[in-house]
């Protein structure tokens, strides 16, 4: 059963946060190149890209996995946020906007997560 992932605000808001991690980072120091930035833009990317796999997946429970899945790749992508502030590798403004943009996409990812849950419950309590 594929879903069109491209409908998904999650997904959308997830692609923009990636294109948000990689314009900041273009500004981190050179010497980061093999390490935050790395790891900031690896833990960026897997949660759109595991959201499309887990569309594409043929079974509900598969997707609800995926999703719950990507909340440890969002915590992982909010620490690397703050310490990016702790570093002074961005400002104030940055650092709260970013934030807010991770913390938005977590709790999208939970929230269907939890809808999909609710829809499989349903389908099992008719069936």
């Amino acid at each position: 059963m594929s879903r069109d992932y491209k409908k998904l605000e999650v997904w959308k808001l997830a692609h923009k946060l990636v294109l948000k991690t990689y314009d900041m980072t273009k500004k981190f120091p050179k010497s980061e190149w093999f390490g935050l930035i790395s790891q900031m833009r690896r833990a960026a990317v897997s949660i759109p890209a595991n959201i499309v796999e887990g569309a594409g997946r043929k079974g509900q429970k598969e997707y609800i996995h995926f999703l719950y899945t990507l909340l440890s790749s969002c915590n992982e992508l909010g620490y690397y946020i703050y310490l990016s502030a702790e570093l002074n590798f961005i400002d104030n403004r940055e650092y709260k906007e970013m934030e807010t943009l991770s913390l938005q996409v977590s709790k999208m990812l939970q929230g269907l997560a939890k809808r999909i849950e609710k829809d499989l419950d349903n389908s099992k309590a008719n069936g």
